[in-house]
């Protein structure tokens, strides 16, 4: 049976759409579509007091932030890129282009073509996330792409070095500190000054995703994100104390972020809720975490880890993190879920910052449907043919003639015929018919 300690608000109610914003970025698109530049300007004056001469930074700028560093800062951002870089050139070189020949003479197959330009959204007012430049300019470098624009809000009345830095060293061929609704939009529209992109990736604010939302399909995105979600499933094997780190250390990115502890063990249950509790008097974080915990975080008791995987898959969380005896039991029978941190010794704050997998994840349950941000996002798996020789042309002419009158197309049919009569031995087929079946 499954029971719940805890329970959040209404699953409704936390992903009710929110006309104002709805309405205040279809105002802002459209302005900027209008008036360009000076629209970004008074949108930056307005929401970040942000107005500099060239939102552009200079290669005397990026240089001036790379020095303000530390030689540790630096390493260590080197060190989290050259694991992301790696993993995501793995999975490139494991899409492979393929041409094969299908039947005598017609040969088919796709090429894996990178996007030719990709606006990279970097969220920097709250925290500055410069791991979002490794997981976003990184893994599109490593794809092919052409030219990376990336972009973050100023952080306290100035670019913030580390994620100038971050950005620069990933790659980016443009980097900007323009931020909010009026970065996105001017990435996908162009201004004068910006020209557009063809694909936006990267976390932000809800005007940020709504804006992506509403620019989709005039420009690709990488997918639609909500708020942080983690989900840890535990056994007795682990203590009250490490699942209550690990539910608080994602509840800090928001209040509204959802956080879930999955048990069969209601020892453990209580435990953890008594450690949070503890925890929640010293964090940091505990004025925008303990919100999150009170509105959305939840403590579910299974009997079984069969009910706990039923309830994991139903969940479908953005990050699941498995401390349990026997954690591949969860990998190789989970469905739904944006990435999986295997065992104690690992977690999401790895995987947010250097482990090398990406932390831009499915969100809101569209994990039944789609993974996260990766090398294959930036590429266009496109298809070609090709047919050597007059036999097979004039062979697939015939089945194709047919096929296309059953559908009423004698245009598409004629396609079809003509090649029947020029590369096949039958002059005498029809015109805007179907090619008649040959008598034995």
């Amino acid at each position: 049976m499954i029971r719940y300690l805890k329970r959040g608000r209404d699953v409704q109610a936390r992903h009710a759409d929110d006309l104002a914003v709805r309405n205040t970025v279809e105002s802002i698109i459209r302005d900027i579509e209008q008036r360009g530049d000076s629209a970004v300007l008074e949108y930056s004056k307005k929401f970040d007091n942000w107005a500099p001469e060239d939102f552009r930074l200079s290669q005397a700028d990026i240089e001036q932030a790379m020095k303000s560093l530390s030689a540790r800062e630096l390493e260590d951002i080197r060190f989290a890129q050259t694991q992301i870089r790696n993993f995501a050139q793995i999975q490139r070189n494991s899409m492979l282009d393929v041409e094969v020949e299908t039947r005598p003479g017609v040969f088919l197959g796709h090429r894996h073509i990178p996007v030719n330009a990709v606006g990279c959204y970097i969220p920097g007012g709250k925290y500055p996330l410069l791991a979002s430049a490794h997981m976003s300019v990184l893994t599109a470098k490593v794809a092919g792409v052409k030219r990376v624009v990336a972009t973050a809000p100023p952080f306290q009345g100035r670019p913030h070095p580390a994620i100038v830095a971050a950005m620069h060293l990933a790659g980016a061929d443009e980097i900007l500190v323009l931020g909010g609704v009026q970065a996105v939009v001017a990435m996908a529209v162009g201004t004068g000054s910006i020209a557009p992109v063809d694909m936006l990736v990267g976390p932000g604010n809800m005007f940020v995703a709504e804006a992506k939302r509403q620019l989709f399909g005039r420009v690709g995105i990488d997918l639609f994100a909500g708020p942080t979600e983690t989900l840890v499933i535990a056994d007795d094997s682990v203590d009250g104390e490490l699942c209550a780190v690990d539910l608080l250390g994602q509840a800090e990115h928001g209040p509204t972020s959802p956080a879930v502890l999955l048990t069969d063990s209601e020892e453990l249950a209580q435990a953890t809720m008594r450690e949070i509790e503890q925890q929640l008097l010293k964090l940091p974080t505990a004025g925008i975490a303990a919100q999150a915990w009170a509105d959305f975080g939840e403590i579910i008791v299974c009997d079984s880890r069969e009910e706990m995987l039923q309830k994991a898959d139903e969940i479908a969380s953005e990050h699941v993190q498995v401390m349990t005896r026997d954690p591949d039991w969860f990998l190789n029978k989970m469905t739904n879920y944006g990435a999986l941190f295997l065992g104690p010794r690992t977690n999401v704050a790895f995987g947010d910052k250097v482990i090398g997998t990406n932390h831009t994840l499915p969100t809101n349950k569209a994990a039944r449907y789609t993974g996260g941000l990766w090398v294959g996002k930036f590429l266009k798996t496109c298809t070609f043919q090709r047919i050597s020789s007059d036999a097979a042309s004039a062979e697939i002419g015939e089945y194709c003639s047919r096929l296309c009158h059953m559908e009423n197309f004698a245009g598409h049919g004629e396609q079809a015929n003509i090649r029947v009569r020029r590369y096949g031995s039958r002059a005498e087929v029809p015109w805007y018919e179907p090619v008649p079946e040959l008598l034995a």
